[in-house]
């Protein structure tokens, strides 16, 4: 059974979706072009907002990753649904 999640879950959610589908389009972009400084400081500027957008959605609603990717708070998070991808 699933439990009701705030509307603030799935903002964040999105948002983490978002980043990281500029992180998908600019690891393709630097495939072809490595030497591309901009590109690459946009990579990294939006890896540290990733790492900062997931670290306050694990603090607030539990792990997203799997297999030592995320921490998790006792007791055992991943007993508990619905997870990042079932919504």
């Amino acid at each position: 059974m699933h439990q009701t999640l705030p509307d603030h879950y799935y903002q964040m959610l999105h948002e983490l979706q978002a980043v990281d589908f500029v992180l998908v389009e600019l690891t393709l972009y630097l495939d072809t072009h490595p030497a591309d400084v901009q590109a690459l400081q946009q990579f990294n500027q939006f890896s540290q907002k990733r790492q900062q957008l997931a670290y306050q959605f694990e603090m607030e609603f539990g792990p997203l990753l799997q297999y030592g990717h995320s921490y998790s708070r006792h007791p055992w998070q991943w007993s508990e649904s619905p997870w990042p991808w079932q919504v």
